[in-house]
């Protein structure tokens, strides 16, 4: 573990971008099967809490305390319950003499900028930039996951940024981003640090984007909607048996955060991962367009992501690109009325096109935004608003 200062990273960033690197990691874990039970305790960490904490420790916003100094962390389903010296399921979480700490406190792992289509956001501020930052950790085990190499370790066990709340918005601003995306692992786990991060953002006037697998629960959520301005939560699966074998959860709480976000009026888009072989069929997809209709409505994007073979799905082929197409087809044909292709460059699933009038009004070359019809939300050819967060000024543009 090398921490970086704020300085070097400035230095390093030029500014604008940077990227830290991380460490080896180790990865006990597959991942629950199906028969397994639903809370995965038996997936914390014994006696592995450092024998002192250091500068990047707070203690955690939501925990109880229970006898014999055993502590009940109550940030997400998990529930893990922490005798003095355990480590959570997330891995960054930790009972020091009955007090739950974090340990992912202003130790960002990651940071860069990214084009805010790259999270991915389509109907928010499109062509602006948000300063993306990742501290270590996860509460998931995903056998999928794409950013093991962060999430599936502990703080102590990668190279990170000296990076504080205020250098995270001092950076950001100076890097001429217009939002924080809270993003790469899982930032529900490093809850305190994306709040007091989001908190200051937001009152410079800067927008604060949770990036996530909604994997929350309710109280610790209201408090976050307070303070972000859009989400994108990844929608593993319509089934709470692959949520299990797959990702080691559970899918009630996801579809809840997905019922809160829009009650709280948060705009945010969901994303679904087609893993070949985990509920890639038609009927499973017609369940998940039912169930988004039924309860969130047919306005929040939905983003059929390609699968490409990582970490322990690499004996895996990745998804045909035919199967994506017509999932797209069919998710429309159900009645969601914006839903968009990842992993397929150069497809007509990337663009945005007028659920009235079916005009293009976004197109997209990779992050590049050659075509952009719309005005002050609004369609340009029919005048049907579009929903999302767009430019405050009026933006209609060809190149």
């Amino acid at each position: 573990m090398t921490p970086i200062n704020r300085r070097q990273f400035i230095l390093a960033a030029g500014g604008c971008i940077c990227h830290a690197a991380v460490g080896h990691a180790r990865w006990p874990f597959f991942g629950p099967s199906a028969d397994e039970k639903a809370d995965i305790q038996g997936s914390i960490f014994k006696n592995d809490a450092p024998a002192t904490l250091w500068k990047w420790s707070k203690p955690a916003t939501y925990f109880q305390r229970l006898d014999q100094n055993a502590v009940l962390c109550t940030l997400c389903p998990n529930r893990c319950r922490l005798m003095p010296g355990d480590r959570s399921v997330c891995r960054s979480r930790v009972n020091v003499d009955g007090t739950l700490y974090t340990l992912a406190y202003g130790n960002a792992c990651s940071a860069n900028v990214d084009p805010i289509e790259k999270k991915p956001l389509y109907h928010f501020l499109p062509t602006t930039r948000a300063f993306s930052i990742a501290a270590a950790g996860c509460n998931f085990r995903c056998l999928n996951c794409q950013n093991w190499e962060i999430s599936q370790v502990r703080p102590e066990d990668v190279r990170h940024l000296d990076l504080f709340p205020e250098a995270v918005v001092e950076s950001a601003e100076q890097s001429g981003c217009q939002s924080i995306a809270y993003t790469y692992s899982e930032p529900t786990t490093f809850f305190e640090y994306m709040v007091d991060t989001a908190t200051l953002a937001k009152s410079r006037g800067m927008n604060n984007l949770w990036i996530s697998n909604g994997y929350i629960n309710p109280e610790p959520l209201d408090a976050l909607c307070r303070v972000i301005n859009g989400a994108n939560v990844n929608l593993k699966s319509i089934s709470d048996e692959i949520y299990r074998r797959l990702n080691g959860g559970r899918l009630q709480p996801v579809l809840n955060t997905f019922v809160t976000l829009h009650r709280q009026g948060v705009h945010f888009e969901m994303t679904h991962l087609v893993v070949p072989g985990y509920g890639d069929s038609d009927e499973m997809i017609r369940r998940m367009c039912g169930w988004i209709l039924e309860n969130v409505g047919p306005d929040h994007p939905l983003h059929f992501l390609r699968f490409f073979p990582r970490y322990r799905l690499d004996r895996l082929a990745p998804t045909p690109v035919a199967t994506l197409i017509r999932f797209r087809e069919l998710a429309m044909a159900e009645g969601i009325h914006y839903v968009y292709l990842g992993n397929v460059p150069g497809d007509a699933g990337n663009h945005t096109y007028c659920h009235h009038c079916k005009r293009l009004l976004v197109e997209r070359q990779g992050y590049h935004v050659p075509t952009f019809h719309i005005r002050d939300g609004r369609c340009r050819f029919c005048q049907t608003r579009i929903p999302g967060v767009w430019p405050s000024t009026d933006k209609d543009s060809t190149s």
